[in-house]
């Protein structure tokens, strides 16, 4: 065996350690996806998925005769949406905050529709302002969670 050093980087995951804590988050993956779309140039967005932002598939629209559904066509090349929806995936791992909406995007891998590829190209808008997001572990030892919400949020 080798000793290989204080680990850095491993599976496209940095490593941040100090004595208390540790931080791993995928960066410089995130910005090889951003960059590889060509979307290096655009504005991030604030939010994965727009607020009350409908997806439906291509057999309900068929079911349903949507009418909205006449812009909405499905995608020519399945795999671009698919191999997109894959390296997403990878970066949940350590990206907790895009989790949900990746998952309900890889609902539509089968037949996705060009909504369902504006969606995965926002998340990925959103992944490009939010690069040094990561997961963050205490050394600590209580046995205490921590969440975050947002504290104007009321009920309707």
């Amino acid at each position: 065996m080798k000793d290989l050093g204080e680990l850095k980087y491993f599976l496209r995951i940095e490593f941040s350690r100090t004595t208390k804590d540790i931080l791993m988050n995928q960066r410089k993956y995130a910005l090889g996806l951003v960059s590889e779309l060509g979307l290096a140039g655009c504005m991030p967005s604030s939010t994965p998925l727009e607020f009350n932002h409908k997806l439906t598939s291509t057999m309900f629209d068929e079911c349903t005769g949507n009418k909205d559904s006449v812009e909405d066509t499905p995608l020519d090349d399945c795999g671009k949406y698919q191999r997109l929806i894959e390296r997403l995936l990878y970066l949940t791992m350590t990206r907790p905050d895009i989790a949900f909406v990746v998952q309900v995007l890889s609902q539509y891998m089968h037949s996705p529709k060009l909504s369902h590829m504006e969606a995965t190209l926002r998340v990925v808008r959103y992944i490009k302002g939010t690069t040094g997001l990561g997961l963050f572990m205490s050394s600590n030892k209580e046995n205490e969670l921590v969440a975050y919400c947002d504290s104007d949020w009321k009920l309707l």
